[in-house]
């Protein structure tokens, strides 16, 4: 067997990595393939600076898309091997990434891969997750914990959640670039990106799910009017440090941990605007009681099964987000 995946495996695993979530899917990554290895890059023109100041959010959001190569390639039967960050100048070039043959493809391969194409994430309010205490129980076996930490919120916290996600929006209030960028990305799609209206939650919605992004009104009918209150676990994704490398693994794990829920029947939402003001995310550190850097929060719940099959939201052509090059320079 050849020590490399052909050109349209590639090319597919790229494809599905694209569906990764990103901040207002604002898809911020990369690829570039020239017969051997596989490289990663940020896009920073792709970076919400109002909103993701540091880009911090934008690496996440690469990680996810690495964790989702990942499982496309491993139900292809592929093994990744990554070097990190190696380009001590480019602080954009994350990863390179080579090849080694699998085993065996396992059933689970290739039901984490097919989850890719259900997951959404959904704004609206959850019906409590049925069975979560064995779930979390297998979750927490599907990542090293080095790479990140997983804090389950008692329903307890969900008031100071509230609280905090409220102050977030206050101390935005006046934030005009902020605003500009948000009413830019959400509400409609520009060149396949953004999240269209249909996505986002109506007012009434937005009263039902107390720590959700306070996003511009959209114009839809409220629905999901059987669940009057929000029911989700909210999960915690903290990192020892709070660098460039570890945002990105927390993204990978970011990505099983969506990919997993997906699979177990759950609906997902990423909740960023919790940790982009140091408030807010002061607040979800003393939550967790840990000393963890707090990266990313995640709702999940079941949605009624009515929904389930809610559109994709747009991604940007495999053109655009995949090179293929024969020369030695690698940079995009």
């Amino acid at each position: 067997m050849s020590q490399v995946p052909t050109g349209e495996t590639i090319e597919k695993a790229v494809l599905l990595a694209g569906r990764a979530p990103s901040l207002h899917n604002s898809q911020p990554w990369h690829w570039t393939f020239d017969g051997e290895t596989l490289r990663l890059f940020a896009v920073p023109e792709r970076m919400l600076a109002a909103t993701d100041t540091s880009g911090r959010q934008m690496l996440i959001s690469c990680g996810i898309a690495l964790g989702h190569l990942r499982a496309a390639l491993a139900a292809a039967g592929w093994r990744i091997l990554l070097a990190r960050f190696p380009d001590p100048n480019s602080r954009q070039h994350l990863a390179d990434i080579t090849f080694e043959p699998a085993r065996m493809v396992t059933d689970g391969d290739r039901d984490r891969a097919g989850a890719i194409l259900r997951r959404h994430t959904d704004r609206l309010p959850f019906l409590a997750p049925t069975g979560w205490p064995d779930f979390e129980y297998v979750l927490r076996s599907t990542f090293d914990p080095s790479d990140a930490t997983l804090d389950v919120l008692g329903d307890d916290s969900r008031p100071t959640l509230a609280r905090a996600s409220e102050m977030t929006a206050s101390l935005r209030r006046y934030d005009a670039d902020y605003h500009a960028e948000l009413r830019w990305w959400t509400g409609h799609t520009i060149a396949d990106t953004g999240v269209p209206e249909e996505a986002l939650p109506s007012p009434e919605e937005q009263q039902r799910v107390t720590v959700g992004r306070r996003f511009p009104e959209s114009t839809a009918a409220s629905r999901r009017s059987e669940v009057t209150a929000d029911h989700s676990v909210i999960l915690v994704l903290s990192t020892d440090r709070d660098t460039p490398d570890e945002w990105v693994r927390s993204g990978e794990v970011l990505s099983t941990v969506l990919l997993e829920c997906t699979l177990a029947g759950y609906a997902t939402c990423t909740l960023t605007h919790l940790t982009e003001v140091p408030h807010s995310r002061a607040v979800v550190r003393e939550l967790t009681a840990g000393p963890g850097h707090p990266q990313v929060l995640v709702r999940v719940g079941l949605a009624p099964e009515s929904e389930e099959n809610a559109p994709a939201t747009p991604r940007r052509p495999l053109g655009e987000i995949l090179e293929m090059i024969e020369s030695a320079d690698h940079t995009p």
